[in-house]
């Protein structure tokens, strides 16, 4: 009994923080798509999430630690999953049973894990070091070149289209998922799935046009 309802709770936990975590994707879209249509308008936008103690102080690190914890359980959901299967392999059937998205959600998580770093390391690095190492004055119409120079790279493109590739098939099985582990299978589920489906394509296609965008526009 305990151990089912420990179960059903992590899995009611990732589902959360999966959908917190969604809410950011869509922000952080937004503001980035912002860049394609108008430098200074992205540039004042950038400006003011950058600045803005409330989502410097608070909502960053709530953030940060969403996107470690929606990790590590789901390692620890795997692992659990892991060791379900091996007791009762008899009736496990692979393909069968499950997607190829399904059964590998732990190989994209870990490739977006990995992009994160990237990701981390290509921006919030560099802002730390902007406004907390060096503390050069504040600049409100730095972040549009920011952003572009980081795209000059070919290389760096292509490794960005590569992590949306895998973040779009983890979101393809995840996020319509999250839904049902919270509890909502009702006679909104197919229109839950279509709308979890189309932002699952279009949110990491959008991010992998905006990189491509800045790369030959630069030229």
């Amino acid at each position: 009994m305990s151990l089912t309802a420990s179960s059903i709770g992590r899995k009611v936990a990732m589902a959360l923080s999966g959908i917190f975590l969604v809410l950011f994707l869509t922000q952080h879209f937004s503001i980035n798509l912002l860049s394609v249509f108008s430098e200074s308008l992205f540039n004042q936008v950038s400006h003011f999430m950058g600045n803005n103690p409330i989502v410097q102080f608070i909502l960053q690190p709530i953030l940060i630690f969403g996107v470690l914890f929606h990790f590590v359980m789901g390692f620890i959901l795997e692992l659990q999953n892991s060791k379900s299967r091996s007791t009762s392999y008899s009736v496990y059937k692979g393909k069968t049973n499950a997607s190829w998205m399904s059964r590998n959600m732990i190989l994209s998580g870990i490739v977006i894990l990995s992009f994160l770093g990237l990701h981390f390391y290509d921006f919030w690095v560099p802002e730390m070091n902007y406004k907390y190492v060096q503390v050069l004055p504040l600049d409100q119409n730095r972040y549009f070149e920011e952003l572009v120079h980081k795209f000059e790279s070919p290389v760096r493109v292509i490794i960005y289209a590569f992590s949306f590739i895998f973040l779009s098939l983890h979101l393809l099985h995840g996020f319509a998922s999250s839904f049902q582990s919270v509890g909502l299978n009702n006679k909104y589920t197919k229109s839950i799935k279509s709308f979890t489906t189309a932002f699952s394509i279009i949110v990491p296609i959008g991010f992998v046009f905006i990189a491509v965008f800045h790369h030959i526009n630069k030229f």
